[in-house]
């Protein structure tokens, strides 16, 4: 079970961190992404961090302003979001998926477990 939370009215230019609560799956075998998703649109993929959290990777359109970490001690995921824009006004989801090599996963449809969602609005 992942459990999102941190989201929130901010205004533009301004800071957040989302936070991705595990329980219930081996946290430290687990790759971790972060999606987002507004209405009428498909998931879209924001970061993902491998098992390790060695590796990370974003979207382009977040790259420099997103920064993905886990803690594996708390068994929690963060993004850090800076210098939020309109666009990144969105539903924020967590995801994990088992795996067995310690690299990162940008396809929505490889993971395997899906937090509830947190909203995000970015006002002017």
């Amino acid at each position: 079970q992942l459990q999102a939370s941190g989201g929130g009215l901010v205004q533009a230019g301004g800071s957040l961190r989302l936070s991705c609560a595990a329980s219930g799956i081996t946290f430290g075998y687990c790759a971790m992404g972060w999606f987002r998703q507004t209405p009428g649109n498909d998931r879209e993929f924001v970061a993902g961090i491998s098992r390790s959290g060695r590796y990370s990777n974003y979207a382009d359109s977040v790259e420099g302003r997103f920064t993905i970490s886990r803690d594996v001690a708390k068994k929690t995921v963060y993004l850090q979001i800076d210098n939020l824009k309109l666009d990144d006004t969105a539903v924020y989801y967590c995801a994990a998926r088992v795996i067995l090599k310690d690299y990162t996963v940008r396809n929505a449809n490889e993971y395997e477990y899906w937090g509830q969602g947190t909203l995000v609005t970015v006002s002017s």
